[in-house]
């Protein structure tokens, strides 16, 4: 397989690091699953599958998600679960249709939280312009489980002609992100430990597929589209500079980072570039498309804070380089253990 990534170290349990979105989760990937579901659509890593289906092209993904708190700052577990999933289905270029929603939940959950939370899956499904067609609910001994759990798949339909993937990026390339990165992480945190900012910072929690809408149709010189979420902005730059074989070069004084967030991160130890988003996207795209669809995201209400953010080279392949204010360069790595568990 193409960038097939192998265990660096070999571990007998599973670690909360294993779902963080970074290196021990791509491991995990790498030396189990792929191996045992191999298969041409799974290979490629991409977040969503795209398959052939009677002429067409189809992309399909799932997720599940066991955010904690379940209530945040801009968003809750079922807002999170509708435009996560699709966010991913638009990262293939795809035009989002159809939803699932799995309920596990705990024995004793407050029936008016539970709805709260379907409503606000619901809505969010409503402003996508997605269905909820089918679904299904468990229910839990109380302590088996904390509080909910939500598993979604999604489904969406492929325009002819479209070509969007993680493995499609070449040196000349630039690289645009659609916002400021870290709200999500910080907003979850501050209600998860109880912190005061003097300006609250709210989750960007958003279905994205009016923004990617806008993009493509000012051009379809989109190499590739990823929503930074686990392991945050850095771990999407390291999977695409895998996938595509080529080096990433970031500009860190491009990068937009609201000020509530970057001084909690600095406060908390933590680096913007790690945090999880929920309603950004990565687009790496054809240097002379760049500027109409920065245009475009910056016209948006979802991408007002849109910039260029870096370039791609051939080389260092398969690596990603932070290059800072004073121009001196560091290796942006795969984060190794679990910043902030649960955050999606």
């Amino acid at each position: 397989m193409k960038g097939k990534p192998t265990f660096s170290r070999p571990s007998e349990v599973i670690l909360l690091a294993h779902g963080s979105g970074g290196r021990l989760s791509r491991d995990l990937i790498g030396e189990l699953f792929l191996e045992a579901f191999d298969n041409p659509a799974l290979a490629k890593l991409d977040d969503a599958a795209v398959l052939e289906v009677g002429g067409g092209r189809i992309a399909f993904t799932t997720d599940s998600y066991v955010v904690t708190p379940i209530f945040f700052p801009g968003g809750d577990i079922g807002k999170l679960a509708a435009a996560g999933t699709v966010n991913d289905l638009v990262t293939t270029g795809a035009v989002p249709l159809y939803l699932s929603a799995g309920f596990i939940i705990e024995e004793g959950f407050p029936l008016s939280d539970l709805k709260k939370i379907v409503h606000s899956l619901a809505e969010t499904a409503r402003l996508a312009g997605v269905s909820v067609v089918t679904g299904d609910t468990k229910v839990v001994n109380h302590g088996s489980l904390d509080k909910i759990f939500i598993n979604t798949a999604g489904v969406g339909v492929i325009p002819e002609g479209l070509n969007i993937s993680g493995a499609n990026a070449r040196p000349g390339d630039v690289i645009i992100l659609s916002g400021t990165i870290g709200d999500h992480g910080i907003a979850v945190l501050s209600k998860r430990e109880g912190l005061k900012f003097k300006t609250t910072v709210e989750s960007d929690c958003a279905p994205l597929n009016g923004l990617a809408a806008a993009m493509l149709a000012v051009s379809t010189e989109i190499r590739c589209l990823r929503d930074p979420t686990r392991g945050g902005l850095a771990s999407v730059v390291n999977e695409i500079a895998a996938q595509s074989r080529v080096g990433i070069f970031i500009d860190e004084k491009s990068l937009p980072v609201k000020e509530e967030v970057r001084g909690a991160s600095e406060l908390l130890g933590l680096d913007p570039l790690y945090l999880a988003n929920e309603g950004k996207l990565v687009a790496i795209v054809a240097p002379e498309a760049a500027e109409a669809i920065l245009g475009a995201l910056t016209s948006h209400p979802l991408g007002r804070e849109a910039a260029i953010i870096g370039e791609v080279r051939a080389e260092p392949a398969g690596r990603c380089v932070l290059i800072s204010p004073l121009r001196s360069t560091r290796v942006i790595d795969l984060p190794v253990g679990e910043l902030l568990p649960r955050i999606c």
